[in-house]
C-alpha cells in the first residue's frame, strides 16, 4: 500500500461551515474507503495548513479520484504529498548508481 499525505486548507465556504468539520471528515472516510482509500488518520491543525489527511492505496489514481471528489464539494483545497516509509525509501536508495 502507498501513503499519502494530504494538506488541507479551508475554502471560505468551508470556515463558515466549520462547525460540521468532523462530519465532513467522516462522511469523506466513507466515500474514499468506496473508492479504494483507507483513511489512516485526520488531524486539524492550526498554522499555514487547516488540516492534515494520511491515507493508504493501492494506487495514485484512486487517492486522485476521491480527493478531486472531496474538493468538488467547495470545502477545501489540497496539496498531496506521496510518502515513502523506510523500506520503500531504502529500496529506491539501492537503485540509485
Amino acid at each position: 500500500m502507498a501513503t499519502f499525505i494530504t494538506l488541507l486548507n479551508f475554502t471560505e465556504q468551508g470556515i463558515r461551515g466549520f462547525k460540521d468539520t468532523t462530519k465532513r471528515a467522516d462522511n469523506f472516510t466513507k466515500a474514499a474507503k468506496k473508492a479504494g482509500v483507507t483513511v489512516k488518520d485526520v488531524y486539524w491543525t492550526s498554522g499555514s495548513y487547516d488540516g492534515v489527511l494520511i491515507l493508504e492505496a493501492d494506487d495514485d489514481a484512486s487517492v486522485a479520484a476521491a480527493l478531486i471528489s472531496l474538493g468538488a464539494l467547495g470545502n477545501v483545497r489540497t496539496q498531496t504529498l506521496r510518502a515513502y516509509n523506510r523500506k520503500e525509501i531504502e529500496s529506491i536508495l539501492s537503485k540509485v548508481s
